[in-house]
């Protein structure tokens, strides 16, 4: 006998974020529990949000759009965040270098930096997170509730939690 229940679909994690933002890289730990915990029953969604502070912020959210396309956007993500003081230094060749010692093809990221195939998803991106009111990164949304981990991370992950688990509960 197969238990033919429809799986609920998963709970949607928005997490605003920007690969040269400190905070972003706190946040990590985070994240990766939260993925840890819920597995196939929370996506975790990356969306850009470069702030102009940071001269790199934008190609390195096009690399991470590069990146996804080759099959590796959170490994790449996480890889970049964990040493946002070298993209802070070395800019666009740290991004390349990256995705070499993932394995990516560095040459497409080349290509996609210098043809801009990615600015639109990550104007997109931008332009949405606006409109919902983030200013700042990291930034979660989920559930259609806005949290701020630009402030502090403290207590975000819990909170999170409570969500994604009363909206898991509803959907089964």
């Amino acid at each position: 006998m197969t238990d033919s229940s429809p799986v609920p679909p998963p709970v949607v994690l928005d997490v605003w974020c920007e690969l040269q933002c400190p905070d972003c890289r706190g946040a990590l730990d985070d994240i990766r529990a939260l993925r840890a915990r819920y597995g196939d029953r929370l996506d975790v969604r990356l969306r850009h949000f470069p702030l102009e502070k940071h001269k790199h912020a934008f190609a390195a959210a096009q690399a991470a759009e590069e990146a996804a396309e080759q099959g590796r956007a959170w490994p790449y993500v996480e890889a970049v965040l964990g040493r946002v003081e070298e993209l802070d230094r070395a800019g666009e060749p740290f991004l390349l270098e990256t995705a070499r010692e993932l394995g990516l093809d560095a040459e497409e990221f080349d290509t996609a930096l210098i043809d801009g195939r990615h600015i639109l998803m990550v104007d997109a991106d931008q332009a949405e997170g606006k409109a919902i009111g983030v200013t700042g990164t990291p930034t979660y949304v989920i559930g259609g509730e806005r949290l701020d981990g630009g402030k502090s991370q403290e207590g975000l992950r819990e909170r999170i939690e409570e969500i994604a688990d009363r909206l898991l509960a509803e959907s089964a």
